[in-house]
């Protein structure tokens, strides 16, 4: 969700090579981004009385949007926009799990979400930093179905990540002891790029702004920015 379109398809354009498809004027000027030609992820132009920053949403898939819903409800979250269809691509909708994180929700029909994962220029990485680990994880694993692994149960490091076959593919973390005053509870988008720190370069030539540093890490060299608009995203690239 972002208030300049037009500067984020140029934006995401430079630093992740994507390409941006025409306005969808019947989805209120929705744009898709294609990698190669592979859907890899969407803007949408942010209302003028939405007092909300700019913003990337995660979005998980569900089967069925309307049922899923209900158990959001059932196990503590909020729903910010009902199941809502979208023609004959997908139902989708917003909620916060019980720890205030926001994550959008998609029922996929022709619309399918991204085809590609962990290459330069896709989605690498999902995020979540919560005070209330606990309740958190037992509320994706029950609503969204998750299959979870414990990755480390420490009082320094608590992180259970959502595990697909053999593939983990997101992580919950428990920030209740780091997370500053006054910033929420969030999910955070990871991109995969070939070099971290020529990505933070570009960044901040094409008007973006680096929020965490560069820094090497078990995961591979990990840094957190922010596009022009203030939208914040995350890097990683091997180490």
């Amino acid at each position: 969700m972002t208030s300049d379109t037009d500067g984020a398809r140029t934006f995401y354009g430079e630093v992740f090579g994507w390409e941006a498809q025409e306005p969808a004027p019947e989805f209120g000027g929705y744009v898709n981004f294609t990698k190669d030609g592979i859907l890899t992820a969407g803007c949408m132009l942010k209302q003028s009385d939405n007092p909300l920053p700019d913003a990337w949403t995660t979005y998980l898939a569900t089967a069925d949007a309307r049922a899923t819903l209900e158990a959001v409800e059932a196990n503590g979250g909020q729903v910010f926009v009902p199941a809502m269809d979208v023609g004959d691509l997908g139902t989708m909708a917003v909620v916060a799990d019980p720890g205030g994180s926001v994550i959008g929700m998609w029922e996929p029909k022709m619309h399918r979400g991204f085809g590609r994962y962990g290459e330069p220029g896709t989605p690498g990485w999902f995020d979540m930093q919560t005070r209330d680990y606990d309740t958190c994880v037992s509320f994706y694993r029950d609503v969204f179905a998750w299959t979870t692994n414990t990755l480390s149960d420490t009082p320094e490091f608590r992180y259970t990540t959502l595990k697909v076959g053999d593939e983990e593919l997101a992580g919950i973390m428990d920030a209740a002891t780091f997370l500053p005053d006054g910033v929420p509870a969030h999910w955070t988008i990871v991109f995969a790029v070939a070099d971290t720190d020529a990505s933070l370069a570009q960044v901040v030539t094409l008007g973006g702004a680096v929020v965490v540093p560069a820094a090497d890490s078990p995961y591979g060299r990990l840094a957190t920015v922010s596009d022009p608009t203030g939208a914040t995203f995350s890097l990683v690239s091997p180490s």
